[in-house]
């Protein structure tokens, strides 16, 4: 795992947590156990973990149920990034391959569902109708914005409003569950709990805009998938709406006819029109005003270095380049 500054406030919880994962992928089914380790070990910058602790942190809850649960946020990420690389027939992830291009789309899909259901057992473990209510609220969202997503490619007429619809679901959601459970836990003031929400919700929005950024302006090495992956599966995107709306005729209809048709063929003409209009920045300044209303909704939170984490976590979402 790639270490971010804020780790070092939360070392030895986030080992906790590893350690929590590990026990916790056992099962007496090898190939279960198999594909599973794969994908956990595969990296990742655990920031769903991370934010959950940071969040509990920031409301003084310490009691130890934190690392359970920032363990089954993870897991219930993960088992999304196995069913999105078979729905996408990705093959790279993280610079290696995929756990479907490695074992197949069955024993992926099935795994994540492995992976599904060991987490909503860990979250019955807690003992805690407002986290299993939350979690099962974050994963059926997912799940639909998933389909929304599915039902979207390919589709060139969506509207800015629809693509950040997909973006609140399908990545959001989670980010905003994971800062929500540390006010629960802490059976923090209502405003605390919902600035803590709002926060996630804005800096996994921010999150996935530059995640859609990068897939245009990255390096192959450092975001360890493929450039163009996005317009080769005919997703429409916030640089590639910008560049329909704002480019000339002609490349709005290289982008149109490339997100109908999906490939990577005219991916170097969709790159100089994303260039040329501006769109990568105008999709970077939408993922800073995200940022910006997920710092301000810390406000009701105690000024401590936790909260200063959670600042620079929101800085990290857009400033990275992986």
């Amino acid at each position: 795992m790639k270490q971010l500054p804020i780790h070092s406030l939360i070392a030895s919880d986030m080992q906790a947590v590893d350690a929590v994962i590990r026990a916790r992928l056992f099962s007496g089914v090898s190939l279960v156990q198999q594909v599973a380790e794969y994908i956990v070990a595969g990296g990742g910058k655990r920031l769903r973990p991370a934010l959950l602790l940071l969040s509990c942190g920031s409301v003084g809850y310490a009691d130890g149920q934190h690392h359970v649960l920032a363990a089954v946020v993870e897991f219930i990420h993960t088992a999304t990034l196995l069913h999105d690389d078979v729905v996408d027939e990705s093959a790279l992830r993280r610079g290696r391959d995929t756990a479907n291009a490695q074992f197949g789309n069955a024993a992926s899909v099935l795994v994540g569902d492995f992976l599904y259901s060991r987490a909503f057992q860990m979250m019955a473990g807690v003992g805690s109708m407002r986290v299993m209510q939350v979690l099962a609220d974050a994963t059926n969202t997912i799940a639909e914005g998933e389909v929304l997503q599915l039902m979207n490619c390919h589709n060139a007429d969506i509207t800015v409003d629809d693509y950040l619809c997909v973006v609140r679901y399908k990545t959001a959601k989670l980010f905003e569950a994971s800062a929500r459970l540390g006010a629960i836990l802490a059976n923090a003031a209502p405003a605390m709990e919902e600035g803590l929400a709002d926060y996630g919700m804005h800096v996994g929005t921010a999150f996935q805009i530059v995640d859609d950024v990068l897939d245009y302006s990255g390096e192959e090495g450092a975001i360890g998938k493929q450039l163009g992956d996005d317009l080769a599966e005919g997703k429409p995107t916030l640089p590639l709406i910008h560049v329909m709306k704002a480019g000339t005729t002609a490349q709005s209809k290289a982008v149109r006819t490339a997100l109908e048709e999906g490939g990577r063929e005219s991916f170097d003409v969709i790159i100089e029109a994303v260039r040329s209009t501006g769109a990568l920045d105008v999709a970077m300044a939408a993922a800073a005003d995200e940022v910006a209303r997920a710092k301000q909704a810390l406000s009701a939170l105690p000024n401590t270095q936790y909260r200063d984490a959670l600042i620079q976590l929101a800085d990290f979402a857009v400033a990275r380049k992986y």
